[in-house]
């Protein structure tokens, strides 16, 4: 659950595009009046044929020089200017490659560039591929990977070796003498992996990659997981005549972790030296990253409550470490990928809420505190690097509003902040490699995104992607505007929230209402930018529903302690908050009361259980897919950061799980699963519909076999939504 379902969905949506099949949409009704919109929104539209998906400009690679960049078109890769968007030339053509690669990477020197090819999904993150070299100056080809797929391949700084890992131990090839060499050996599948994190570590750390070149060739620093006292579990695998059962190491709350070292190999010597991390194992070390010092590595330590953090320098030659940084926090500290190294080498940027937001700081390497360079009632969202030679700092925050992104610019001193995006929306850039330029793309609640590329201080130079042919295919579509709204709870708490109306909305007409919920720690649904999702909520507005979303205290962009206050007791607050939703948009004067329902996803899904179960004499209805149902059942990287271990507070879980609450049950409750799901466990599930049957009350369930979490392919997500829509019309 380390990603808000909103992003999910987006990935699957891309996804889903490559496999959709051409269906009839239905027959439409057509209005007596030309110049008014004639047609609804079908599922069809949404799920089969992406009516209204629309164009990114995507794939962008800033080149070393920062004044060009390269972009995959059709098999070639290509080199544009950035001031004149004119093509440059051709950097490779894919038909002399004779693969049809997926990926590629530029060595620094750029003249050769690493492709992978046949790529095979493992998690959210991890795959297997195969991996080739082209070189450009010579037009050769050469195969990495031989007969077997690797994964994570890296070019050496230098360009001239590839490092990768197989059957969980590194290896690196030598581009100039063709030979391999194994670097570990005692990789074992569901004991021992080299150089990539287990599966809890990818998910709720967010990376894939565990081993890392230092900057002058010599070593290479890498993470081991031995996974050996992590139980495992079992998913079958339905297709054959005797299902296949997959197993994998996945650490419940309270339950064993990996034992992570962190180690470096020295080529030239072929010693392989493990740092200092402490004698603690019951431990995380979600991060580690060179230097500016060929020979001094990062090491990210923190505690198993993760509410204790340091940042160790750990010598790669003797593996001696000492703290350069410790920040210690009430509630938990969330990880990020702020921590950058000035060219310098006296100074580092860190992000940190011990303001009581998350803001930017610049330290000396013996860890005190030069300045905060960002600082206010408000949070920086992402960072996106420093322009050293200006010495400016550039940021997206969500300053103005916790809905909306805006972009900034700020000197490293702190002085001279000024907003560089567009204004009224969510802003998502790209920088290039010497800050010169930067791609933004732009949208908000009622327009698609609009791509544009601008200097670093803000000035479109041209606009690359606009998306006028997707609004003018909309005209013809009855498509109201996303409104925005705001109202405070009976214990004073101002909470956001919009809303999407039907078409033909009329004031003392009553209407039913369909809430929409995630409400998961520092995630939120309410933000001013288009959402492919929402043209499946004018779908169910064309039906005549109210469709609504508000973000619960414990979503994020509004302070520390708003984010936080669900520490312990994950469930309670936003259970409460959802419920004083329905009963706002329930007294609304258009507002049929009787007819309030609510759905989600994962977590979601738990909050719109505990929602119609706790507020049974608000909501009519409820749909689950994928939930938690009790935290005991999550992994324990993302439930103790919240609720600690089950062990040490027990309440915490079981006062807020749906399964304790099944007796309460009044409304129609629709509960959907995959069953392949690898994060959610579709356990979950099977628990819930376990305490019903004893509660002996009425539900409805579906579940989709060999389904991940996200639940697509083929006409699955139509399929989805299809049973979704039937079960609102039949019960809402």
């Amino acid at each position: 659950m380390g990603k808000n379902l909103k992003i999910q969905a987006l990935f699957s949506i891309v996804l889903l595009s490559s496999l959709a099949f051409s269906m009839r949409s239905q027959a439409q009704p057509v209005s007596k009046i030309e110049d008014r919109p004639v047609k609804d929104v079908t599922l069809e539209d949404v799920w089969v044929n992406f009516t209204f998906y629309p164009k990114f400009f995507q794939g962008l690679r800033s080149m070393n020089d920062g004044l060009h960049y390269s972009m995959r078109e059709d098999k070639n890769i290509n080199k544009y200017s950035y001031e004149s968007g004119e093509l440059v030339n051709t950097l490779v053509e894919g038909e002399k490659l004779g693969i049809d690669f997926q990926n590629y990477t530029f060595n620094k020197a750029e003249n050769k560039v690493l492709l992978s090819s046949d790529r095979q999904a493992i998690y959210r993150h991890s795959y297997i591929a195969r991996y080739h070299v082209w070189d450009m100056e010579a037009e050769k080809l050469i195969d990495i990977s031989r007969d077997s797929k690797q994964s994570l391949a890296d070019f050496s700084p230098d360009g001239n070796k590839i490092a990768y890992v197989r059957n969980n131990n590194i290896f690196y090839y030598d581009l100039i003498t063709g030979l391999e060499t194994q670097i570990t050996r005692d990789g074992e599948v569901n004991h021992i992996i080299n150089g990539a994190p287990d599966w809890v570590y990818e998910e709720e750390f967010s990376f894939s990659k565990g081993f890392f070149w230092s900057p002058d060739n010599q070593f290479i620093a890498y993470m081991k997981f031995n996974e050996t006292n992590v139980k495992e579990w079992s998913m079958t695998m339905y297709g054959e005549l005797y299902p296949e059962l997959y197993k994998y190491k996945y650490p419940k709350a309270g339950e064993d972790n990996s034992v992570v070292s962190v180690h470096v190999y020295n080529l030239e010597t072929q010693q392989d030296v493990i740092m200092d991390v402490g004698e603690e194992t019951d431990q995380y070390i979600p991060r580690i990253k060179w230097t500016r010092e060929a020979d001094k590595l990062c090491i990210t330590r923190l505690n198993r409550l993760q509410n204790k953090l340091e940042l160790l320098i750990a010598d790669a030659r003797t593996g001696v470490s000492r703290v350069m940084l410790n920040e210690e926090n009430k509630y938990y500290i969330d990880i990020t990928d702020d921590l950058t190294f000035l060219k310098d080498k006296k100074h580092f940027i860190w992000s940190s809420e011990k303001d009581g937001y998350n803001h930017l700081y610049l330290y000396d390497l013996e860890g005190q505190l030069i300045t905060q360079i960002t600082k206010g009632n408000w949070e920086v969202v992402d960072f996106h690097g420093i322009d050293e030679i200006k010495k400016l700092v550039y940021f997206t925050s969500a300053e103005s509003s916790p809905t909306q992104r805006d972009l900034y610019v700020i000197g490293l001193d702190g002085k001279g902040k000024k907003n560089i995006g567009k204004n009224n929306g969510i802003n998502n850039t790209n920088f290039s490699s010497s800050f010169n330029y930067f791609i933004n793309t732009w949208s908000n609640a009622n327009t698609p995104p609009v791509t544009t590329l601008c200097d670093a201080d803000g000035k479109e130079i041209r606009v690359l992607e606009d998306n006028s042919a997707l609004l003018e295919k909309m005209k013809p579509y009855r498509i109201t505007k996303k409104e925005f709204f705001t109202f405070k709870t009976s214990e004073g708490v101002e909470l956001n929230g919009w809303m999407i109306k039907p078409y033909n909305f009329k004031k003392k007409k009553k209407y039913p209402v369909f809430m929409s919920c995630y409400g998961g720690p520092g995630s939120n649904t309410v933000n001013n930018r288009w959402d492919y999702l929402d043209l499946y909520y004018q779908f169910l507005a064309s039906k005549g529903y109210i469709v609504a979303s508000v973000d619960n205290r414990g979503t994020g962009y509004r302070g520390e302690e708003f984010k936080k206050s669900t520490y312990l007791q994950l469930g309670k607050l936003e259970t409460i908050d959802q419920i004083e939703a329905g009963k706002y948009l329930a007294a609304l004067p258009y507002v049929e009361s009787s007819r309030i329902g609510i759905q989600g996803w994962s977590y979601g899904g738990y909050l719109s259980s505990l929602a119609l179960l706790k507020g049974n004499d608000v909501f009519k209805m409820a749909i689950a897919i994928a939930p938690v149902t009790n935290w005991r059942y999550y992994d324990n990287i993302y439930t103790e950061r919240f609720l600690r271990k089950p062990q040490d507070n027990a309440e915490g879980y079981d006062e807020n799980s749906p399964i304790h609450f099944v007796k309460d049950l009044k409304g129609k409750y629709l509960i959907i699963h995959g069953t392949a799901d690898d994060n959610v466990h579709i356990q979950n599930t099977i628990e819930m519909v376990n305490a019903l049957n004893h509660a002996n009350k009425e539900f409805n369930m579906h579940i989709y076999p060999n389904k991940n979490h996200s639940i697509f392919g083929g006409y699955t997500r139509y399929h989805l939504f299809n049973k979704m829509t039937k079960f609102i019309e039949e019960n809402l």
